[in-house]
């Protein structure tokens, strides 16, 4: 059995995806952070919308979600570092040209009415 596509050792069934089909809540910031990248390997849009916070949703478009995550090839997830709300990251890919590319964030999650929610981002 391989690890999760978000690096954890647990296989994806065991980790991300009983996140990702709402079976159980992410406990933290840094679980939600995994979910989602686990999402973007798995071209669910439809998450990572769900899961991102209610008042910033309007500046992520579901189409636009799916074609990033559908054209690209993910490689590895890196956590640089990661506290109750913030969590700052790595997501290694291949583009649509095969050139590797790494999306450098630091990430804000808020917690609400029992759900972890991303809010928005820095990129570096």
């Amino acid at each position: 059995m391989s690890n999760c596509f978000c690096g954890n050792s647990d296989s994806y069934l065991d980790c991300c995806e009983p996140i990702i089909n709402r079976v159980q809540n992410a406990k933290s910031a840094e679980a939600l952070m995994r979910s989602r990248y686990s999402a973007y390997c798995i071209h669910n849009a439809d998450y990572l919308v769900e899961t991102t916070h209610r008042s910033t949703r309007k500046f992520h478009q579901k189409a636009a979600i799916l074609q990033w995550s559908t054209e690209n090839h993910w490689l590895k997830l890196e956590i640089i570092s990661s506290d109750k709300t913030i969590v700052e990251f790595k997501a290694h890919y291949l583009d649509a040209s095969l050139k590797a590319t790494v999306h450098h964030e630091k990430s804000t999650f808020v917690f609400e009415n029992g759900s972890w929610f991303y809010l928005d981002g820095i990129f570096f």
